[in-house]
């Protein structure tokens, strides 16, 4: 299988649709913590709707369009990466995370990111990596900062979660950024 360390027993691999069941464990466990940020940890409930969610996710790979990893801690499945948004022509990309509880502090996120921003800019030739964020997460953007992003603004009132309206940050890199602090 394909998967890259992240350190002390972490990695992060592909997250695909025959992994539903545990998937949708996963975002049971998890639910609490990341329904405040995450509209799918509401609508991911059961195996069905996790393959759902899954899904999307390899047809957007196929299509080059978006991918979705796990992130691993001793084999469980603790968190995860996605390239939510993907665009290879006009070379930018959207970077997105979670992750349970349990393994905060690791700095599994951040490893990770760099990670992917490593295969983004490198490999793929994007420009610019974004990566958007509530102001009340201030654990993500802890990371946004620690990846070396600056934050472009915020854009009030953009998207409806549990009954009110919400900001989000915009933080993003440029490909000639990543270069120079790599």
């Amino acid at each position: 299988m394909l998967s890259t360390p992240l350190g002390d027993g972490a990695e992060l691999r592909p997250l695909e649709p025959w992994q539903a069941a545990e998937f949708a464990a996963h975002t049971d466990r998890a639910r609490d913590h990341l329904a405040p940020w995450l509209p799918w940890a509401r609508s991911v409930v059961d195996t069905e709707s996790a393959r759902a969610f899954l899904q999307r996710y390899a047809d957007k790979q196929a299509a080059d369009q978006g991918r979705l990893y796990g992130i691993r801690l001793d084999g469980a499945l603790v968190g995860g990466m996605m390239f939510r948004l993907f665009d290879a022509e006009g070379g930018s990309c959207e970077l997105g995370a979670w992750l349970a509880p349990e393994a905060r502090g690791r700095g599994l996120v951040t490893t990770a990111a760099r990670r992917m921003i490593d295969w983004a800019v490198g490999a793929r030739g994007m420009h610019r990596v974004e990566w958007l964020v509530s102001p009340e997460n201030t654990p993500s953007i802890a990371v946004a900062q620690r990846l070396g992003m600056t934050h472009e603004g915020t854009l009030r009132g953009v998207f409806a979660l549990g009954g009110r309206r919400h900001d989000l940050q915009v933080w993003a890199l440029l490909a000639e950024e990543w270069k120079t602090a790599s």
